[in-house]
């Protein structure tokens, strides 16, 4: 690994020094380039900023000035307020902080501080800052240029002081980042992106908005450039490396079961099923996630990808995360399948004694042909004969690691597809699944009735179940879900356990009710389900153990308490579960909200494209949040870029990596060593994780 001026540590820079460097480290500030990194958090253009004599009161706004005097100043009920006068060339203003005298240690009579906040009128005008930056101290002569940029800081490492330190060293980290350069001025003027060094200098010195935009952007392109990179690789090591499965259509079974549907495959089913075909009949081994809005028939896609594998003798296994699901899955497969002669056989953890033998030795002798089971795929007990396809459903409730490990145990490398009908915007599919390819559904099948759905509020939950009794006289069955098992003392939320003996007790007391969470075994869970299946319940209360994969035709209303407790995505799925029979269905919210919480609920009751709720989810809740629910490895920090607004360097991004890994698997063309260096500094976990590198 060559060694970069910018791998060097802080504290040999000008004007940190061991101490400030030991503070600089607990903000993870370590070297030179972490330094470097450490971009603005916010940019305040001078333009926009209102003189101090012109501020309105009962506005909010953002104004730079000097202290000109402080103080704390006691009341008669003991509360001590800082205030501070603060002076630009139009006039003065005070500026008071209730409850904060600690701030007279923290500021300086002649410090230069950005303050935004509302200006209020008490003796005159006030502004009360909700947040404030301290540009300079009194030693400084520059108020600032165009644009102030506030860096993220600490009480060891203060603003003006992060300020000087990059007042110091900026032009020669600057100068040394021009090393990490990696893009021909070619390859930059194609992308329409400055040099590096000039897009870090945009974003630390920018002369106006658009200039840190341009920077931004850059650093955007690189970090889902480096990512696409480690994908690409993962992908053409899935894929490629060693040859797969070359699958055979005779049409022997396909034609059949094609012939015996009571309806007509959509178009879109259709287009996804020739994308599968292509791959399987391929020589390079199929990798492909296939995404769906719920009810878009993803699993009918599934049974004619596994007859395309029983027809050249191959082995088909799907693997889903619950026990309920994959009965559900062999319940519906085994009624297809069995006029086809085809025999579906059923794995999972709960199975003992002579059923498993029974089941275990049709795998290995083959008479198995299709595979349902769960994570007891992934047992060293199970011997395939030939597997040639594994089917992953509901991918997001597996990790990259367990997928692996059942893919690793079979030298004839099946082809892989895996299943989601949490619908994810295309640009996250693409970031954080960059190593498969994409199939998308993106059509629901024709006569499917939209579920109606209602927001009401918690006085209205009266008239709620005189509806949901309603339902139930008619011969329907009801869904009502809680974000909690238990109640708790730290949140006043209705919870899942004693709302169930409420309910049973005092509101329906004569219908038949069942209890569902993830709190119960296996067994019971399994009990519980199936009573609801075959109609021996009238109504579950339960969590959000449902929210994946259960289907109950005879279920007509899904009642949500606490709605505005769920995200969007999550609500989309509950709300699919029902709507699934002949049957008018609806969706009940009962909430208590405003602001954000009340306009995620109105885009709920207003959209019933899961892609569009799920793109709604992404602006709403941030990337951030998305990922960070993400487990097994598929975590995935972005600094620099958004998903939203850089889908068109996402897809640049995607293209240029896979297209570079085609001809260059390794990076080991001398144009490509620096870059190869970078990727694998950032990305060493990564790299592990899929095997590559």
């Amino acid at each position: 690994m060559t060694f970069s001026n910018l791998d060097r540590p802080v504290q040999f820079l000008k004007g940190v020094g061991p101490t400030r460097a030991d503070a600089l480290a607990r903000m993870g500030i370590g070297s030179a380039r972490d330094l470097l990194y450490h971009l603005p958090r916010r940019y305040d253009d001078a333009s926009t900023i209102t003189p101090i004599a012109n501020l309105e009161v009962g506005l909010e706004t953002t104004v730079v000035g000097r202290v000109r005097s402080k103080g704390v100043i006691p009341t008669r009920t003991g509360l001590r307020i800082f205030q501070a006068v603060l002076e630009d060339d139009s006039g003065m203003i005070t500026a008071s902080w209730p409850g904060q005298p600690w701030l007279d240690r923290k500021l300086s009579k002649g410090d230069v501080l950005l303050v935004s906040g509302p200006v209020r009128f008490f003796h005159g005008r006030q502004i009360q800052p909700r947040e404030f930056t301290t540009l300079s101290r009194e030693e400084d002569d520059e108020m600032g240029g165009r644009i102030f940029v506030s860096y993220r800081a600490s009480e060891e490492v203060p603003q003006w002081v992060l300020r000087r330190i990059f007042g110091t060293n900026l032009d020669k980290l600057l100068e040394w980042a021009s090393d990490d350069e990696y893009m021909s001025e070619s390859e930059r003027r194609a992308r329409g992106l400055p040099r590096l060094d000039e897009a870090l200098s945009l974003l630390h010195r920018p002369d106006n908005l658009a200039d840190a935009e341009r920077g931004r952007r850059r650093l955007a392109f690189d970090e889902l450039f480096h990512l696409q990179i480690v994908q690409a690789q993962a992908r053409r090591k899935a894929t490629e490396v060693e040859p797969g499965i070359s699958h055979q259509r005779s049409n022997e079974l396909i034609r059949p079961l094609h012939e015996a549907l009571p309806f007509e495959l959509t178009e879109a089913q259709a287009r996804v099923l020739s994308e599968i075909y292509a791959d399987m009949q391929m020589e390079r081994r199929m990798n492909r996630l296939l995404q769906g809005d719920v009810g878009a028939g993803k699993t009918i896609v599934a049974l004619f990808a596994m007859l395309l594998a029983a027809e050249g003798g191959y082995q088909s296994a799907l693997m889903a995360p619950t026990e309920i699901l994959a009965e559900q899955h062999l319940r519906k497969l085994r009624s297809v399948l069995q006029p086809l002669e085809v025999n579906v056989v059923l794995l999972t953890g709960s199975l003992k004694g002579h059923e498993r033998s029974e089941a275990l030795a049709a795998i290995e002798s083959g008479s198995g042909r299709v595979i349902i089971g769960t994570h007891a795929l992934i047992q060293d007990s199970v011997t395939f004969r030939n597997l040639g396809l594994l089917i992953v459903d509901e991918q997001h409730r597996f990790g990259v690691r367990q997928r692996m490990a059942l893919l690793e145990r079979y030298n004839d490398r099946p082809d892989v597809l895996v299943m989601s009908a949490t619908p994810i915007p295309r640009s996250l599919a693409m970031a954080f699944y960059g190593d498969l390819d994409l199939s998308i559904l993106d059509e629901l099948p024709p006569g499917r009735k939209p579920v109606k759905t209602e927001l009401h509020a918690p006085a209205q939950r009266e008239s709620v179940y005189k509806f949901v009794s309603a339902q139930i006289k008619e011969g329907r069955q009801v869904y009502v879900v809680y974000p909690l098992v238990r109640e708790s003392d730290k949140v006043d939320l209705l919870a899942a356990t004693e709302e169930f003996e409420r309910l049973q007790r005092e509101i329906f007391p004569s219908f038949r009710l069942g209890l569902l969470h993830g709190q119960l075994s296996a067994s019971q869970k399994d009990d519980t389900m199936g009573a609801f299946s075959r109609g021996d319940l009238d109504l579950l209360v339960a969590t959000t153990v449902v929210e994946v994969g259960i289907d109950i035709p005879n279920a007509s209303v899904m009642l949500i308490e606490h709605a505005e407790r769920f995200g969007l995505s999550q609500l989309h799925q509950l709300r699919g579960r029902v709507g699934r029979g002949p049957t008018e269905s609806h969706c009940i919210l009962i909430a208590e909200g405003e602001g954000d919480a009340l306009e995620r609920l109105n885009i709920f009751r207003d959209t019933t494209d899961g892609f569009e709720i799920a793109r709604a989810d992404l602006r709403m809740r941030g990337q951030g949040d998305l990922f960070g629910s993400q487990q097994h490895g598929r975590d995935l920090v972005l600094r620099f870029s958004d998903l939203i607004a850089d889908e068109d360097l996402l897809v640049v991004a995607q293209e240029t990596a896979r297209q570079l890994i085609s001809v260059d698997p390794d990076l080991e063309h001398i144009d490509h060593k620096h870059l190869a260096e970078l990727i694998e500094s950032r990305y060493q976990d990564r790299l592990a994780m899929f095997g590559v590198g």
